[in-house]
């Protein structure tokens, strides 16, 4: 099964070192994490990356790099994901090959539906929820378009956008496989116990999910 939580590490967003934040993680039970780095320059990503890649792949958590299909196959990453505005998944796939993921970002039915004619190994979908952790957001979606998108594809569905603790619920039902979560682990107090939150929601099961 897919994984449930998929926390997305931003290194402009916390000023704990990334290496020991996904480690801690990883020893509460996560399995896919995404770098999305931004504002570093292309060495200092690639160098994040690395290091995350070679902490985590002998835990048997698979790294994902935003945006930059080239660091994610340079750097053995577990994968990439991209936006609308990025390279499309089938160019993105021919950097990342198998088993290497693709994912991609969308934000209406239109794009989900393109989405789902691609080689994606899963599709994210938002934001659900209003979100602080982009400068310049999409609208907000709501969980109705994810709602659409499970009667749409079987690729795994990931909800991103203001997913809080209270609201994880609600989304798992709206048919998501995952959750992205950004502001609410990094924000908190203990990561790891966060982390280990999010999953104890999972594994209650939800109908919805695939």
């Amino acid at each position: 099964m897919f994984p449930a939580l998929y926390p997305i590490l931003d290194p402009s967003l916390t000023s704990a070192p990334l290496v020991p934040l996904a480690e801690s993680l990883a020893v509460a039970g996560v399995r896919l994490i995404q770098l999305r780095d931004k504002t570093s320059s292309a060495r200092q990503l690639y160098m994040n990356a690395k290091n995350l890649t070679a902490a985590l792949f002998p835990r048997g958590v698979r790294v994902i790099v935003n945006d930059r299909p080239d660091i994610a196959a340079i750097v053995g990453a577990g994968g990439v994901h991209v936006g609308q505005e990025d390279l499309p998944v089938e160019d993105a796939r021919r950097i990342c090959r198998l088993p290497l993921w693709v994912g991609v970002s969308t934000h209406n039915l239109e794009q989900l539906r393109e989405a789902a004619r691609t080689s994606a190994d899963y599709i994210a979908v938002g934001p659900v929820f209003p979100t602080a952790t982009k400068e310049n957001p999409d609208p907000v979606v709501g969980t109705g378009l994810l709602r659409d998108a499970r009667r749409i594809t079987d690729k795994p569905l990931v909800a991103i956008g203001g997913i809080t603790l209270d609201r994880a619920e609600e989304v798992f039902r709206a048919g998501a496989d995952s959750v992205a979560v950004i502001g609410d682990i990094l924000s908190a107090d203990d990561p790891a116990a966060r982390a280990r939150e999010y999953l104890a929601i999972a594994a209650r099961g939800f109908p919805a999910r695939t």
